[in-house]
């Protein structure tokens, strides 16, 4: 088997990621979980990103989400639980995917012989993810796959994404950076969403996001003015080396052909999704 070229697989994982993530910015999941009586923006997201998971309380969340405020999680979990069943969350996500994936898509996508290639390819990676130590990843992985292309897709977009996300976890352990500090070192690099935006949706103050550059300025990983130093780069890039060689075994399994396949129609996918007004513009950047 050829050898994959250096960072594939990463490359092949952030251009399924923002497919998988649109559900989540999307009206649609907002409307499906206010039917059921979950009206709050961010007890949306928690139960549905959490759901897979049973109806958990704020600690195993905490854990698994890593960089939100456990006093948010505690606003949300587990009241939300007495409002509508992990069940009922799952399906509603479900329903909310298949209208948001048909409205950023369109029809013609969504029944192209090329979706229904991506879900195979995406579906193959996936044999080779591995449950332990990966709570969010090992929780989706329970759940049965779509039988429609687009759901599926997202359905195997997911898996993958978890998987990463939860290796990623362990790399932020090993080195040395918290919830906080790992939001503010990757908005520094200027690929990660803005303060404002996390402020809003991850439950931290101000006052949080000021104690955090000034424990990465003490480390000398950020700069007076917000930037991250060379040292503060190269634990990023240390960062997601680690996070790469957690993740390698589904691209691998995939091999480098399948790899460069699915990395080329998740980003015609991902180009068409974003286009369409997938993501609020205010959502990345340092302002």
């Amino acid at each position: 088997m050829t050898p994959l070229p250096a960072r594939a697989g990463r490359r092949c994982h952030n251009a399924l990621n923002p497919l998988h993530s649109t559900v989540y910015f999307s009206p649609d999941l907002a409307e499906e979980l206010a039917s059921l009586g979950v009206t709050d923006r961010n007890a949306v997201y928690l139960a549905g990103r959490s759901a897979a998971m049973g109806a958990v309380g704020p600690g195993t969340v905490t854990a698994a989400f890593y960089n939100f405020s456990h006093e948010l999680i505690t606003r949300h979990l587990p009241a939300v639980w007495t409002r509508v069943s992990p069940e009922e969350v799952l399906a509603a996500r479900l329903r909310a995917a298949d209208v948001t994936l048909r409205r950023l898509l369109g029809e013609d996508a969504i029944d192209s012989p090329e979706l229904a290639e991506a879900a195979e390819l995406a579906l193959r990676a996936t044999e080779r993810c591995t449950r332990h130590a990966r709570p969010l990843y090992a929780a989706h992985a329970d759940l049965p796959v779509p039988k429609e292309p687009h759901l599926a897709y997202w359905h195997a977009a997911t898996l993958l994404r978890e998987h990463r996300g939860d290796g990623h976890l362990a790399a932020l352990l090993s080195v040395g950076l918290d919830p906080l500090e790992a939001l503010v070192s990757h908005t520094a690099t200027g690929k990660g969403m803005n303060p404002r935006w996390i402020l809003a949706t991850r439950g931290w103050q101000p006052a949080d996001w000021d104690a955090a550059e000034e424990r990465l300025r003490e480390r000398g990983l950020l700069t007076a003015d917000g930037r991250l130093t060379e040292a503060g780069v190269a634990l990023r890039a240390e960062l997601e080396e680690h996070t790469d060689r957690l993740d390698s075994a589904p691209y691998e399994h995939l091999g480098a052909d399948g790899v460069e396949r699915l990395t080329e129609l998740g980003r015609g996918f991902m180009v068409t999704a974003v286009s369409a007004g997938a993501f609020p513009e205010e959502l990345l950047g340092k302002g």
